[in-house]
């Protein structure tokens, strides 16, 4: 009889050891309310306003079917992946402050970076009813005329994504990487993004596949442009530097077209400033890096329309991106047979001409 006991007493023992370990429910403090203004702008990136704002256009998105199993509030999930924006790859450290698993919080952040992304229809859009306004904005910043935006690619680091392509995504400098194309505005907010091409794609290559150069050639935007650097090459609607400048009405264009077009640099360097995760580098499903991309440029533009200021700490963009360190797009060069100078020469003969004698 004691033996049989023995038996039902080890085997017990057994189960308990190779069974489910009981669940354990973290504390989840109220982070929005401990908080004061400057520090949950720190950790999160945005101001409880802009976070109230953004809570709203999620409304009924980010739920829960039920209440059970200690279920996180939107509130929660949205603050889980602004974190994570602002601390790149330690999913752990993201985890535990909200006390949840990794797994959780990598799921969190999956879905919410979607619904987020989702939101680019809205806020990523090329003003067409109010393209007078945007094109006048330009030119106040250096009198180049007839241009809405101006456009230029950055690389955010990934890692490998592995299979037979995963060497498409090293660029030149050696890491892997997805090559963004932007098109942006005065107010260095993203009027288009293109977040879909590896790293060694060239930034030509990534225009004339895109949405936007379609719109373009199909002549949608009559008597305007955009500006790109030598990387592009010269049309009508897209004018670049002249390599060789001579004269000083050659050089005022060149001078008047690169202050222009940086607004599109300083963009990048805002919005790699205040979501910190894009110079730091995404170790993510390649799905899920694509859709953090698009879902930042979103919350960027949202924090130019606000006028938020970027949070005041001591974070220096890395080697992976500078204002003037991404990776330089060699000249565009197909012995002229893709160039077409019309828009550029009349501006130099009917314009740039007329600044220099008056």
């Amino acid at each position: 009889m004691n033996n049989i006991h023995n038996i039902i007493e080890f085997i017990d023992d057994v189960n308990n050891i190779g069974g489910r370990r009981p669940q354990v429910y973290k504390d989840r403090p109220n982070l929005y309310e401990i908080l004061t203004d400057e520090e949950f702008k720190y950790r999160f990136r945005l101001s409880k306003s802009c976070v109230d704002y953004l809570l709203s256009l999620l409304e009924g998105k980010l739920k829960t079917a039920t209440d059970r199993n200690m279920t996180m509030s939107p509130m929660n999930k949205v603050l889980i992946t602004l974190h994570f924006y602002a601390l790149g790859t330690m999913l752990i450290s993201v985890a535990d402050m909200f006390g949840v698993s990794i797994s959780c919080a990598s799921k969190t952040i999956r879905d919410v970076s979607y619904v987020i992304a989702e939101l680019s229809s809205i806020f990523i859009q090329i003003p067409v009813h109010n393209i007078k306004d945007t094109k006048m904005k330009m030119y106040e910043i250096a009198r180049f005329p007839l241009v809405f935006g101006a456009i230029d690619c950055t690389h955010i680091r990934i890692q490998s994504p592995g299979g037979h392509d995963s060497e498409m995504f090293r660029n030149r400098k050696g890491y892997f990487s997805l090559n963004v194309q932007a098109l942006v505005n005065s107010e260095l907010q993203f009027m288009d993004i293109v977040a879909r091409w590896p790293g060694s794609a060239h930034d030509s290559h990534i225009f004339r596949n895109s949405r936007l150069f379609a719109r373009l050639e199909s002549g949608e935007f009559q008597k305007m442009a955009i500006l790109g650097d030598s990387g592009y090459a010269l049309k009508p609607y897209l004018l670049t530097p002249i390599s060789n400048p001579v004269g000083r009405i050659q050089m005022l264009y060149n001078e008047s077209q690169i202050r222009t077009r940086n607004v599109v640099e300083r963009s990048f360097g805002v919005w790699k400033r205040r979501f910190p995760v894009l110079s730091l580098g995404l170790r993510l499903q390649l799905k899920t890096v694509q859709a953090i991309i698009v879902a930042t440029a979103v919350l960027h533009n949202i924090c130019r329309e606000m006028k938020e200021d970027l949070p005041n700490d001591n974070f220096e963009l890395t080697e992976q991106h500078n204002e003037t360190e991404d990776i330089i797009e060699v000249e565009y060069n197909d012995d002229g047979r893709d160039q077409d100078s019309t828009m550029r020469d009349m501006l130099l003969n009917n314009y740039f001409a007329r600044l220099v004698t008056d």
